[in-house]
């Protein structure tokens, strides 16, 4: 794709959907650029009308719309942020929306796209997956002659992504580097199209959840292929599949792709709560978390994190704080059979265990041999360096043991 002859302008972009989408801050975090002895600054997607950057791409191509294609309404298939900002476009130009989502979303999400719709919009609930979900949208689009608003892969979805770019150099002109999060690509294609062209001297990082390294697979395969299986924790950006285009035009404009832990993220989002009582999504985290992955590259630069989303379930953070312990090594799950002698979990606590460490979790796994078969254990420790002397300790008192967290089958099925 010769990215010259492309018929995308951010800037105009910009201008069609001011009245709708708002213009983000891009604020100074004293925290992480002390951290990193670089100028760190957030552009706060999360603090969007729909709580995403995903309404900017909407709202631009649906207002590119002509008056015939309005008039027959739009459809779109999605569980989440693109789904939200469908939903506010239409009820903004008053058309008809009909939002497919995949039968298991839950209810908060559906309620939120209903929400922003406001009697603009139906949603259909259809499918066990998106893919079966997506193939519903785009029967009924065609049956019925709409217009479909795909995710990413689209030049007006990927021009009004663009405009994060427009925001960003006209707030802090001289920057060094932007960390984006990937999904489908249609943010680094429309930021990183737009810096190319105005800025052509700043770093571009793409950041995607290791999970789902979707756009990197492209690029190794030299084609976009679709992962046979991918986590899907880090929800908005978890997508086996990116674009032909955003594929394209991303392999040219990104200067390298990193794939990050889920565990990482999830201190991540941790650490933002805490220390700047910020909420944000799992994918939201991507490009914040990515910064201990570089910290040698951006010592004294001006950085760029685009915090691409805040729609968190409240629900998940148990979940979160679970999958930062086990990432940072303060929590470990073991099975352990214990010695056949009297006394044998009384000196597992008192002998084996740290003095500020904590079992979290106990239970026999076999019903009918309580006090004498294995059991699952979880071992929550002060301190991570504590962990080897852990095991020292587990060997030297002769506990039969098999660490779980190093056995994603084992984990998966008694975790």
């Amino acid at each position: 794709m010769d990215l010259s002859t492309l018929t995308i302008d951010s800037n105009q972009a910009a201008q069609r959907i001011k009245d709708v989408v708002s213009r983000t801050p891009l604020q100074y975090n004293i925290h992480l650029s002390e951290k990193y002895g670089a100028d760190i600054y957030l552009k706060r997607e999360d603090l969007q009308v729909v709580r995403s950057y995903k309404l900017r791409g909407a709202y631009n191509k649906i207002v590119s719309l002509s008056s015939s294609e309005r008039l027959r309404g739009v459809t779109c298939a999605s569980a989440g942020n693109h789904a939200q900002g469908v939903a506010l476009s239409c009820k903004k130009l008053d058309i008809k929306g009909v939002i497919f989502m995949p039968g298991p979303t839950p209810r908060q999400k559906v309620t939120q796209t209903e929400m922003w719709g406001n009697g603009n919009i139906e949603i259909i609930l259809t499918g066990d997956t998106f893919d079966d979900c997506q193939k519903a949208a785009l029967k009924y689009t065609e049956e019925h002659q709409m217009t479909f608003i795909p995710p990413f892969d689209d030049l007006k979805i990927i021009e009004g992504q663009g405009t994060v770019a427009v925001e960003i150099l006209e707030d802090l002109p001289n920057v060094d580097a932007v960390f984006i999060p990937i999904g489908g690509g249609g943010l680094s294609s429309g930021l990183g199209l737009h810096m190319k062209k105005h800025a052509p001297n700043v770093q571009l990082f793409g950041i995607e959840p290791e999970g789902a390294p979707s756009m990197l697979a492209a690029i190794k395969n030299k084609a976009p292929i679709e992962l046979e299986q991918i986590n899907k924790f880090v929800d908005g950006a978890a997508v086996k599949k990116v674009g032909q285009i955003t594929y394209e035009i991303s392999n040219q404009v990104l200067d390298s792709i990193k794939a990050i832990p889920e565990g990482k993220i999830c201190t991540t989002i941790l650490e933002l709560y805490n220390k700047d009582a910020i909420v944000v999504e799992p994918a939201g985290a991507l490009s914040i978390a990515a910064l201990e992955f570089h910290k040698e590259e951006i010592k004294g630069k001006k950085i760029v994190c685009i915090i691409s989303g805040g729609n968190n379930d409240i629900d998940r953070m148990s979940e979160i704080k679970e999958m930062s312990l086990l990432y940072e090594g303060f929590k470990h799950y073991f099975i352990v059979r214990f010695p056949q002698r009297p006394g044998a979990l009384r000196l597992l606590v008192t002998e084996v265990l740290g003095t500020k460490d904590d079992i979290t979790r106990f239970e026999y796994i076999k019903k009918t041999e309580r006090e004498r078969g294995p059991a699952l254990i979880g071992i929550e420790l002060n301190d991570p360096k504590d962990y080897t002397l852990l095991i020292e300790r587990m060997k030297a008192y002769k506990f039969d043991f098999i660490e779980i967290n190093k056995d994603q089958t084992l984990f998966e099925y008694l975790v």
